[in-house]
């Protein structure tokens, strides 16, 4: 096992295997002890935990994973970076590594294969081009998880906690608040990267809710109603909804707005999932009757 957490041994590594770092792959390797440390002690990781790793790099963060858990599974796109994982991996027999695409990938036999039924933890630094739709795919396939540790652009960790009524807030951070709770755990600099990247970035942790905090009679509804008030955000509510395509009159989605104490000028980025249930389930009572 070689350690790859400080400047010197990461840029050692890089020259002995001529490796050059992949702009197209978001590639910024972390060399911060210290935030490798929050990490792993932000996701709460036991000896009986099974983890899931998306973009190993190196291996700095892999190596204290399989030090803190009982088995790492690492998922790598790259497979350029396999002979240096091979070497900084050494000697954890609790590390398996698959070479391929996490997009595109089953994860939901892989998670099976490797863990059966036990719920497992993700912790990943992820590449900053497919952070969101790493994270709904994470959420989306319903996967047997327990929580989500991952490190992601400032920008992007602001909008996955906000509040209804800020900037921030949108689609996304009403899909991720749908299924999970989440927390800032870290804030990372960028000289914490090699290459130093342009943005800071931040680690936030998605503990998997046991059920949604809104009650729904459609959950696709729920989700088209969210899509629709976000899809122009400068529309009023009232206007958003109309051009929705959800089977009812501008006049019909003023009446439901009414019936249900909402104000038809207010946007989309001021409702809290609570009211886009409230939404959701009246469209489709409507749409029942």
């Amino acid at each position: 096992m070689k350690t790859v957490i400080t400047p010197g041994t990461t840029k050692d590594l890089l020259k002995q295997y001529n490796f050059k770092m992949s702009k197209s792959l978001g590639q910024n390797f972390l060399i911060n002890e210290g935030i490798l440390d929050e990490i792993i002690s932000g996701s709460e990781l036991t000896k009986e935990d099974g983890v899931l790793e998306i973009g190993p790099g190196m291996g700095a963060l892999t190596q204290k994973l399989c030090e803190s858990s009982g088995k790492v599974l690492a998922v790598e796109l790259d497979k350029r970076l396999i002979p240096i994982l091979n070497v900084t991996l050494f000697g954890f027999d609790n590390f398996k590594l698959i070479n391929d695409d996490i997009l595109k990938i089953n994860l939901k036999e892989v998670l099976q294969e490797n863990f059966g039924d036990k719920p497992a933890k993700v912790v990943a630094n992820l590449p900053y081009y497919i952070t969101t739709p790493i994270i709904m795919k994470l959420l989306e396939d319903k996967l047997n998880l327990r929580s989500i540790t991952i490190m992601v652009q400032k920008e992007v960790g602001d909008r996955l906690k906000a509040a209804p009524g800020g900037k921030d807030y949108g689609a996304l951070s009403v899909a991720v608040q749908y299924y999970s709770k989440p927390t800032q755990i870290a804030f990372v600099p960028p000289d914490s990267f090699i290459p130093r990247p342009e943005v800071d970035s931040v680690v936030i942790k998605l503990d998997i809710l046991d059920k949604p905090p809104v009650e729904l009679e459609d959950e696709k509804m729920f989700f088209r109603v969210v899509k629709a008030s976000f899809g122009q955000r400068r529309k009023t509510l009232l206007n958003a909804l109309s051009s929705g395509d959800f089977g009812l009159s501008k006049e019909g989605i003023k009446q439901l707005l009414d019936s249900l104490g909402i104000d038809e000028k207010r946007r989309g980025e001021t409702l809290s999932l609570q009211e886009f249930a409230d939404i959701a389930n009246r469209i489709k009572q409507n749409l029942n009757k």
